[in-house]
């Protein structure tokens, strides 16, 4: 029996990357889970992201605990299981070096998005909030430990062609190209955490990827500021990306 390809798809916040949970999830070969390290973070760094006490109370809060669910049985004994998760999440006794039997992948947007994105839905106080530097630090463990680098992927390529993009995911995680992942269920679904009532009101009114994106977004003030911070760990990772150059 083939053993079951488990995902790793590392992001930072407003990365697209519940669509891309809602991809996946459309495939029938795949189970997907939604950030379960997310209430061990919030439990043990004291952030006060919107519905954090909600969040705390609905998940396991313990990293040992969430790490070996998700290196355990597949849900539903699928042939793929996608976990979305946070590098900035990871503040526990656990990180990506405890996670050797997961295919690892990554996904990034260009500050500019993610911060005009992010400070509509939770107050933006510092570049580390956006993850970027966890991410290029957690790219670099992955490279040295398998030997080569894991596959990135950026937000745009994907809205710009869809079908092109995801195809060649697909092909580099090592998992065949379903037309599937192009359209989902609207509205929430079972799998989605419980603070997706405060931050996926734009996935939940989705059935597919949104437009191809525009000009970035214009920065002023401390947002332009943490935008630049991030600037060059995006333009790292982004050398790497599919279809980069």
């Amino acid at each position: 029996m083939t053993a079951p390809i488990r995902i790793a798809m590392w992001s930072g916040p407003r990365n697209i990357s519940t669509a891309m949970m809602r991809s996946f999830g459309a495939r029938a070969d795949c189970a997907v889970s939604d950030e379960p390290f997310y209430g061990a973070f919030l439990k043990h760094s004291g952030e006060p992201h919107p519905m954090a006490e909600e969040t705390i109370a609905d998940m396991d809060c313990d990293w040992h605990s969430v790490l070996a669910a998700q290196s355990g049985p597949v849900p539903g004994s699928t042939a793929v299981w996608y976990q979305k998760h946070m590098p900035h999440h990871m503040i526990g006794g656990v990180d990506i070096r405890d996670m050797p039997d997961h295919t690892h992948a990554f996904l990034i947007r260009a500050p500019e998005r993610v911060v005009a994105s992010y400070r509509a839905k939770n107050e933006l106080r510092r570049p580390e909030m956006l993850g970027f530097a966890q991410l290029r630090e957690y790219f670099d463990i992955e490279a040295d430990r398998s030997g080569t680098a894991p596959v990135v992927v950026d937000s745009d390529a994907i809205l710009r062609d869809p079908p092109k993009v995801l195809a060649g995911l697909c092909a580099a995680l090592g998992i065949a190209w379903d037309q599937a992942m192009l359209t989902w269920q609207k509205g929430p679904l079972p799998e989605d955490g419980v603070w997706g009532a405060h931050w996926y009101d734009k996935v939940n009114a989705s059935t597919g990827f949104g437009p191809a994106p525009g000009p970035l977004p214009e920065l002023e003030g401390e947002y332009r500021k943490v935008a630049d911070a991030c600037r060059e760990d995006y333009e790292y990772l982004a050398s790497h990306a599919l279809n980069a150059g």
